[in-house]
């Protein structure tokens, strides 16, 4: 299929899903003007600025997005030499949660190494969290070899990249270990997983067994997507995280 061709079908794709997810939410109470609040975490190397694609597309659509700097990330300016722990690394995210008044709800999405960070926030935040969804993400223990050096899906990404790329701490994401944490049991936080099926860093079938270790409420694939479909694919991660919110009964 031709590039253009490509393009074409997936806009389709894109508004017949917009569509239905407006359907949805009328069937449901929610109102088709039902404002969501979206925190998408960044993965290892990477900073909030990776989700720009995605934030826009989420804002046009008239919902809220935070796309926080953790610890040594992005702009945050705190040398990775210093940081040491997993909650010290995190930081930034269980300030901005503790911050949220008690009935504010927020979709956290994470994604590659990100992924722990969100587990780890479920776990501290599940009252303010009705949904979690993990893009290619290490949903149960952070794996410090998942750092975002995919190939980008332009030139142009590939160069935004190569300018804002840090080093991530490893000391910190080592000791990220939520399982031995035992609070997985205790998680009761609707979870969706979006595979993305052409990853060479997470490959799909890594991706598969982590699903099999903790089964999430529901799995998305994207066919085409490498790595960073906030990147590759962002129309049609943007049109699967609006499904996802809207697939699941939230609490």
């Amino acid at each position: 299929m031709q590039p253009k061709m490509k393009t074409t079908l997936y806009i389709s794709i894109i508004l017949m899903i917009i569509l239905e997810i407006r359907m949805m939410n009328c069937e449901s109470g929610l109102g088709s003007n039902k404002q969501l609040h979206f925190v998408l975490v960044h993965g290892a190397g990477h900073g909030g600025w990776c989700w720009y694609k995605i934030r826009s597309l989420l804002e046009a659509a008239g919902h809220k997005v935070t796309c926080l700097d953790l610890k040594c990330s992005g702009i945050e300016p705190t040398d990775f030499n210093t940081v040491f722990t997993f909650d010290d690394y995190n930081q930034p995210l269980t300030t901005f949660m503790s911050s949220l008044s008690p009935n504010h709800k927020v979709i956290m999405v994470g994604h590659s190494a990100g992924g722990s960070t969100v587990t780890d926030v479920v776990h501290k935040f599940a009252d303010k969290v009705p949904m979690a969804i993990y893009v290619a993400a290490a949903m149960v223990n952070n794996n410090s070899s998942i750092v975002s050096t995919d190939k980008y899906s332009s030139n142009q990404d590939f160069i935004l990249a190569s300018m804002l790329l840090r080093p991530s701490p490893a000391r910190a994401l080592h000791s990220a270990n939520v399982v031995k944490n035992g609070c997985l049991e205790n998680i009761v936080v609707p979870r969706v997983f979006i595979k993305t099926m052409k990853d060479k860093l997470f490959k799909p079938e890594r991706q598969e067994s982590m699903i099999k270790q903790w089964p999430p409420s529901k799995v998305f694939a994207i066919d085409e997507s490498d790595h960073s479909p906030f990147f590759s694919t962002p129309y049609v991660l943007f049109a699967l995280l609006l499904e996802a919110a809207t697939s699941i009964k939230m609490p």
